[in-house]
């Protein structure tokens, strides 16, 4: 009985304390949620097809909404003025026509109704036809790749990947306005012009998701989808990735950026003298120093998900770089498994991702970071020459 009365005594103790820390944990999520921008609803739509998709969303919200509060009034009328303690008695009958009929027909006709508006709609959805302008996306192992393939910027390729900064992500910085939905660069299309886009993969199935825009299409390896859209205004619209993709799905965002024509025709200009004058000088040497500063941004942005900023990796799925066994051999067995992956691994082969350039710098800054001081340069000569075996 004393031990009892204790532990009575030292719950009754703790409860004002619990109380506490709930009633300022409570009040610490409404602060947080009164901050909060707080949507109940789809996004703004900014083309013709996710209007329709946005008014067809209400208008069945609303038929849901009458058919759950028939339903329901049906239910409580009954509960409420039929129950036993009434005195009432259940009807014992086995069918009545009149009823199964209604209950047959007009969930019919509900249907039919909504049918043509949602067929039409989705007819219009898959009508890719005469576009002004395709861009072809590739996702990846956790970034998307733009190649533009008609249109005044035919040609123009790059990789976006996410920027929100590693601070903010392991919570040592505040969270930024977009946080997670931020690239290094987005997908730049002209307003008013119809952009087709085909989608597929380069390792497992990824999803490209603008709500914006009523767009969400797979990407699949080996396969190519296509869908489109036609900005009506010009602004900055965010997706992300829709598939469940791996370790880092939720650090796949979609970013667009619709500019007027005369923006996109400069921003075009801007990115065909840059692919100019970043073109590669295979006969170019390299400096030590000049690989391994590149080579750190392709590490950040190609590797770091996986085997870490500190290269020590996520074993066993995700091994380390810091003294590993291939870091630390043979760099010809080094820039094979960066250019051609290792199968049934998590391994991806960048062969198709990256340049000479970036392959020979981030295995040159793989092999001198850390603790492998190696001082080995790797020159982009290397790497072609690899390629082509």
């Amino acid at each position: 009985m004393a031990r009892y009365s204790n532990n009575n005594r030292d719950t009754n103790r703790l409860r004002p304390a619990f109380a506490g820390r709930l009633c300022a944990g409570l009040l610490a999520v409404l602060s947080g949620a009164a901050n909060a921008a707080w949507e109940l609803n789809l996004q703004e739509p900014v083309t013709a097809v996710a209007k329709r998709v946005y008014e067809l969303h209400s208008l069945l919200l609303w038929v849901i909404v009458v058919i759950f509060v028939g339903v329901f009034a049906v239910v409580a009328y009954s509960l409420v003025f039929h129950r036993k303690s009434q005195g009432h008695k259940a009807a014992t009958f086995h069918d009545n026509t009149t009823v199964e009929i209604a209950w047959t027909v007009v969930p019919t006709l509900i249907l039919i109704a909504i049918a043509f508006p949602a067929t039409s709609a989705l007819v219009d959805m898959r009508d890719t036809s005469q576009p002004d302008l395709t861009v072809k996306v590739t996702g990846y192992q956790w970034k998307w790749g733009y190649e533009y393939l008609t249109g005044d910027a035919a040609g123009v390729k790059y990789m976006s990947v996410l920027a929100t900064p590693r601070d903010q992500i392991e919570n040592k910085a505040p969270k930024g306005e977009h946080y997670l939905l931020e690239v290094d660069r987005p997908l730049v299309v002209p307003v008013g012009k119809k952009v087709r886009i085909l989608t597929t993969a380069n390792d497992v199935i990824h999803n490209w998701s603008v709500p914006a825009f009523a767009v969400k299409t797979d990407a699949v390896p080996g396969f190519l989808r296509d869908t489109w859209f036609r900005a009506e205004k010009e602004g900055t619209y965010r997706g992300q990735c829709s598939e469940l993709c791996g370790k880092d799905h939720g650090f796949m965002p979609v970013v667009v950026e619709v500019v007027s024509e005369e923006k996109y025709a400069a921003w075009v200009a801007e990115q065909k003298t840059q692919l100019a004058a970043v073109a590669e000088d295979p006969n170019k040497v390299w400096a030590l120093d000049e690989l391994l500063a590149h080579g750190e941004k392709v590490y950040t942005a190609n590797c770091a998900a996986c085997h870490q900023a500190n290269g020590e990796g996520l074993p066993p799925v995700f091994p380390a770089l810091d003294g590993s066994k291939i870091v630390m051999g043979p760099k010809q067995a080094h820039l094979e498994m960066v250019i051609n992956g290792k199968p049934g691994t998590a391994m991806a082969a960048f062969a198709a991702q990256l340049s000479d350039t970036d392959i020979a710098a981030v295995v040159a800054y793989e092999r001198n970071a850390w603790t492998n001081k190696l001082g080995e340069i790797i020159q982009p000569a290397e790497v072609k020459a690899l390629r082509g075996k």
